[in-house]
């Protein structure tokens, strides 16, 4: 059987069990039937909009709540993203509300293509956003090229230092890129780590599958060879964007895939240490209307005020817009 968002809600309704740890489960399915059932509400940013434009596309927005971690932030929500192609360009824009409107930073992008003496690539991408506790600062991960990861370090979210890199295609195998990292607070005793990553790797046989590292400070990075989640395994060709989840002292990872392989958001149980692999099928079923046109990628999460948000991609690689869906 193929279980779709709606179908496995229903059986986690029911009380189904599941095989955990190679024993047989007593409770009730841990997820995705414990996560919201994320709708669309709105598109919050469309590149034709905005002022910094250089390509006419924006991907991969990091939400951020700012309002109980810096002083005097422009918003409560810092919302960063880019344009993928040349010259891309890390930009903010910031809000009160998980709903928007957003604002568009006068001044994007906050990270170029050229920060010497560190880089001169062709561009840069995919920002992620991380809140380090103990540093009070957000680290902000980018890609550029796409063969390297990057990691610059802020005190106010908007003026960033260049710390290093953190990535390349040169630490795992088989790789031609490795990049759209995502970077979360997961404690792994047995690691001796505290922080995990998880990113695209496209291989030498242009297919691109979920891989993940740990790291003890979010600095220095250890990875697995084999990728978390592989294409062949969900029944895609391409897959990316993905964006770790906790619930029910479990974890997973949702991740989108290509729209020839249908578009949408799927969600994979990876277990608390990351040891286990089950494929739960689909988190959120793109719509065939606009924005979406048939593609969701990229997802970010956020709560404001006690509300579930989504925020992600939506329409055509390339071509759609940021949207929002509320849980």
């Amino acid at each position: 059987m193929t279980f779709n968002r709606r179908r496995f809600l229903q059986v986690t309704t029911a009380g189904a069990t599941v095989l955990a740890s190679g024993a047989l489960g007593t409770s009730a399915l841990a997820a995705p039937g414990g996560f919201p059932d994320y709708r669309y509400v709105r598109t919050l940013l469309r590149p034709d909009r905005l002022a910094y434009n250089p390509t006419g596309e924006i991907i991969f927005p990091c939400v951020r709540g700012v309002y109980d971690r810096l002083s005097a932030p422009l918003g409560r929500y810092y919302l960063y993203y880019a344009p993928h192609d040349a010259p891309g360009g890390i930009c903010l824009a910031y809000a009160d509300s998980l709903e928007g409107p957003f604002t568009e930073y006068a001044h994007n992008p906050i990270v170029g293509r050229t920060w010497n003496p560190h880089y001169d690539v062709s561009h840069v991408s995919s920002p992620h956003v991380l809140w380090h506790a103990e540093r009070r600062e957000l680290w902000l991960y980018f890609h550029g090229e796409n063969t390297t990861t990057r990691l610059a370090r802020s005190k106010d979210g908007i003026h960033f230092t260049y710390d290093k890199t953190v990535l390349t295609t040169d630490m795992l195998p088989d790789a031609r890129e490795a990049s759209y990292a995502r970077v979360f607070r997961h404690d792994l005793p047995a690691r001796g780590a505290r922080y995990v990553m998880v990113f695209m790797r496209n291989t030498s046989a242009d297919r691109r599958d979920i891989c993940w590292g740990w790291s003890a400070d979010g600095r220095d990075w250890e990875f697995d060879p084999r990728p978390l989640v592989g294409p062949d395994e969900v029944g895609a060709v391409n897959l990316s964007g993905p964006h770790l989840l906790e619930r029910g002292g479990s974890t997973y990872v949702a991740y989108h895939t290509d729209k020839g392989s249908g578009g949408n958001i799927l969600i994979t149980e990876v277990g608390a240490d990351f040891s286990r692999r089950e494929h739960l099928g689909v988190f959120y079923d793109s719509g065939s209307a606009a924005p979406e046109n048939g593609r969701a990628a990229a997802p970010c999460f956020g709560t404001d005020r006690g509300v579930p948000y989504m925020i992600y991609e939506a329409g055509d690689r390339l071509g759609g817009v940021i949207a929002m869906a509320r849980g």
